[in-house]
């Protein structure tokens, strides 16, 4: 009788070892990622590859299940630029990886490094590589720079007035150069060869740069100013004025 027991348990335990290993190789198999089923949304520093890369680096990093329980709004914290990461099965073989980029209002120069700071004012990644699409921001004088901290710096307007800015460049399509914060309060904005005075009024920043588009495609080639401290409600007119060596 006992060992007509023994059998029955053994064979029981051997059923149910051969029904996980099953299940682990269906797993293991069936959700194999297919390199052409990956698809990257939300990076700008980085390409697709480069972030799929990193995604599925690793013990069982193709396999879209794993990953989607591994990535599921995960916090970055060795990547630069990334603050989370968040992986979906849209099907066994097929995920989708989106990219939370840490929100960048502008950088500054600093020791031939790049600072990059955030719409609070904190540092958030010294670089010597150039990013394209965030501006360089200029005219603020700091007394310390440091990652991890707030800039330190006497104008407690420039962060949020920064940002105001950068949000309009987004929102209008617009890719700006440099922001510089003139002594009196003034900010100029630079595409290329063409600087744009906005003047110290915030009131109507946005009707002014909700006009920028059309203009600047009218400037394309030139150099020189394009005065608009004043905002004419009437019709809007605005002054350029050419660097003198134009023609």
């Amino acid at each position: 009788m006992r060992k007509s027991r023994l059998i029955i348990s053994i064979v029981i335990i051997l059923a149910v070892v051969a029904a996980v290993l099953g299940v682990a190789y269906y797993l293991l198999t069936a959700y194999k990622i297919n390199p052409e089923k990956v698809t990257v949304e939300g990076n700008k520093h980085y390409t697709a590859k480069e972030i799929a890369d990193m995604v599925m680096e690793g013990p069982l990093g193709d396999n879209s299940l794993v990953l989607s329980l591994k990535y599921k709004n995960k916090k970055i914290t060795d990547v630069p630029f990334v603050d989370s990461i968040s992986v979906s099965v849209t099907d066994k073989d097929s995920i989708q990886i989106t990219v939370f980029e840490k929100a960048l209002a502008g950088y500054v120069e600093y020791l031939d490094r790049y600072m990059y700071f955030d719409k609070d004012g904190y540092v958030v990644e010294s670089s010597n590589v150039l990013t394209p699409g965030i501006p360089q921001v200029t005219g603020i004088r700091f007394s310390s720079i440091e990652i991890g901290k707030k800039l330190g710096s006497a104008e407690d307007d420039f962060f949020s007035r920064t940002l105001d800015i950068t949000k309009l460049m987004s929102k209008y399509d617009l890719e700006v150069d440099k922001i510089h914060f003139h002594d009196d309060g003034e900010v100029t904005l630079f595409f290329g060869n063409v600087r744009v005075a906005l003047g110290n009024d915030s009131k109507h920043i946005e009707d002014k740069v909700m006009n920028l588009p059309f203009m600047l495609e009218r400037l394309e080639g030139l150099s020189g100013v394009l005065h608009m401290e004043e905002y004419d409600e009437t019709n809007g007119m605005y002054v350029f004025k050419k660097d003198e060596n134009q023609p």
